[in-house]
């Protein structure tokens, strides 16, 4: 029988697996709804906001998540603290492939310009198209398709979501305006579209010919946004009810 100095995993080993296990799921919470507080990933999570400030302060010093001041509705009182996944973070989920497919594109940059570039990503994203569509389905609703879209891109590991913002009422109440947008917390090609933003390009076309409508990206994680964000506008349509967040 061994000693537990004999060991080479200490006995604490199970609880700090179980310690990692947490704080893999506060920073899969905070890709996806950041920038968030403290307490509303505890509230997800089921955790005491003091637990999450934890895990927060440890992903912190490891440099996967960065704090945000965000200022009240009147910039009265303190700013209060939101959390959303650094570059570091964004990397730390694992793109080394994409070393080897950045030299390449530099290489073809060099010998056909961007446009030989261009080729390579819209053929990326015409790969995909079909698979796209065919989850989309038949929904006639934009607000529908635009929902459906963000589920595949979920699903493909986008850490995508979709919220409903732009809303605006007459005087009888009816909404005169209403737009949704599908943001990507996560992007595997992030590294590859800073030098080249072709791919950002050829993917928001990509989701203008599935939804049927003009599409505008707003912020892209490539150029520093803490999200990728695609303005989708729905319309003047009062009986549209939100897009459901996948």
């Amino acid at each position: 029988m061994y000693s537990t100095s004999q060991l080479d995993v200490p006995a604490a080993g199970p609880v700090d697996g179980q310690r990692e296990s947490t704080r893999d799921r506060v920073l899969q919470v905070v890709l996806t709804q950041g920038p968030v507080s403290a307490a509303r990933v505890g509230e997800l999570l089921g955790l005491t906001a003091a637990a999450v400030r934890r895990h927060l302060d440890v992903l912190s010093e490891e440099g996967a998540v960065e704090v945000k001041l965000v200022s009240g509705n009147r910039g009265a009182g303190r700013p209060s603290r939101r959390y959303v996944v650094s570059r570091a973070g964004q990397s730390r989920l694992g793109n080394d492939y994409l070393e080897v497919a950045a030299q390449a594109l530099h290489q073809l940059n060099q010998v056909g310009g961007a446009d030989a570039v261009r080729s390579v990503a819209r053929d990326r994203f015409a790969a995909v198209e079909d698979r796209y569509r065919e989850a989309i389905g038949t929904a006639s609703n934009l607000k529908d398709r635009t929902a459906a879209l963000a589920r595949v891109l979920d699903e493909e590991g986008f850490a995508a979501s979709v919220r409903t913002v732009g809303l605006a009422a007459n005087a009888g109440g009816r909404t005169t305006l209403k737009a949704a947008q599908i943001c990507q917390g996560h992007c595997p090609l992030q590294d590859l579209a800073a030098d080249f933003p072709q791919f950002c390009e050829e993917e928001t076309d990509l989701f203008a010919r599935l939804l049927g409508v003009d599409v505008r990206r707003l912020s892209t994680l490539p150029t520093g946004g803490h999200v990728c964000t695609t303005h989708v506008p729905l319309g003047r349509d009062a009986d549209q009810t939100d897009p459901a967040v996948p």
